[in-house]
């Protein structure tokens, strides 16, 4: 009896939870192809269940969630939510499951910084592990060590080169790229690297954070040249816009121009839209990580989007070829 030969077919589907389902079309969009159902029910005491309206077996899926809260449900919620869709997807034998956070929750709890701490971000990677992620996809963690917290390959994309492109476009004439902290000044000087054909140049803000007090803090000094400049300053998320804001003022008093703010993720939360539109910032620049809720968009901020560096990453992945040659072969962490 001749052995039986069978060539399977490849599937690719893309589920997203309810927190930023926008994005999660548009990369759908770019990959030609519509969004799967998740058939979320909310019951009346809170409880979610997901339920694919199709079937998943033998599919690479990949299942998308920003961890943020909107719509009266928290960023606790958001996690959940994709965690309970990663264990439909497992129960309904998916081949390969993939969560693609582009914004992770937590990423900030990378570490005990005082006794007594969780390590949530590492909490996080494991529960996504137990739920079924044989893969995990995110962008401009906000520490490059949360990679390893995961059991499992993970793709660590930037939005580098879609910030990048728009200052090439925007402010092609010597700006400076500006650190707000020290610990963002590798960041910063490997995009003023990127953008040497700009004849970009480096400054970092020297701050310290009053010891038990949590979103405080203090600017204290301008290390580099800004006087005569456009500065522009980057971080991976402004969150209530304490440090922006503070940078953007010592960097003003200090002789910069005009003073712009780039960030991967739009967090704003608490205090931050009232700070930006009261703060001297003349452009805040986001991408479209997280959603941007109409109360919160202000005439200064301008959202880029992600969604075409998500898609191609998607599809690498699907397709085994390599993700880092998006970026050049570049590791940003």
């Amino acid at each position: 009896m001749e052995p039986l030969e069978k060539v399977t077919t490849k599937k690719l589907a893309v589920y997203s939870g309810r927190t930023h389902s926008t994005l999660a079309e548009e990369v759908a969009s770019h990959l030609g192809m519509s969004l799967g159902n998740p058939n979320i029910v909310e019951f009346s005491n809170g409880e979610i269940r997901p339920r694919f309206a199709e079937s998943v077996r033998g599919t690479d899926v990949f299942i998308m969630q920003s961890h943020y809260g909107i719509d009266g449900r928290s960023v606790n919620d958001s996690i959940m939510e994709q965690l309970t869709m990663i264990d439909a997807a497992e129960r309904a034998s998916a081949k390969r499951i993939t969560a693609v956070c582009p914004f992770y929750g937590y990423a900030r709890q990378d570490r005990k910084a005082e006794g007594r701490e969780p390590i949530t971000a590492r909490l996080i990677a494991d529960m996504f592990r137990l739920a079924g992620a044989n893969r995990l996809i995110s962008i401009d963690l906000h520490s490059g060590q949360i990679q390893g917290f995961f059991d499992g390959p993970v793709d660590h994309l930037t939005a580098a080169p879609v910030l990048e492109a728009y200052i090439r476009a925007q402010a092609p004439d010597a700006p400076v790229i500006v650190s707000p902290d020290s610990g963002r000044i590798k960041v910063a000087e490997r995009m003023a690297q990127h953008l040497h054909d700009c004849e970009a140049d480096i400054a970092f803000i020297y701050k310290r954070r009053p010891k038990g007090q949590a979103n405080v803090v203090e600017a204290k000094e301008v290390i580099g040249d800004v006087a005569g400049r456009l500065c522009i300053l980057t971080d991976d998320m402004i969150d209530t816009g304490g440090t922006i804001v503070s940078a953007a003022e010592i960097l003003l008093d200090r002789g910069a121009t005009e003073v712009w703010a780039m960030a991967t993720h739009g967090v704003l939360s608490g205090p931050a839209v009232d700070r930006l539109k009261n703060s001297p910032i003349a452009r805040v620049v986001l991408t479209n990580t997280l959603p941007l809720p109409e109360e919160k968009q202000l005439p200064q901020i301008e959202v880029l989007s992600i969604a075409p560096l998500i898609a191609e990453a998607l599809s690498a992945v699907f397709d085994d070829t390599s993700v880092s040659e998006i970026f050049s072969g570049e590791n940003y962490a």
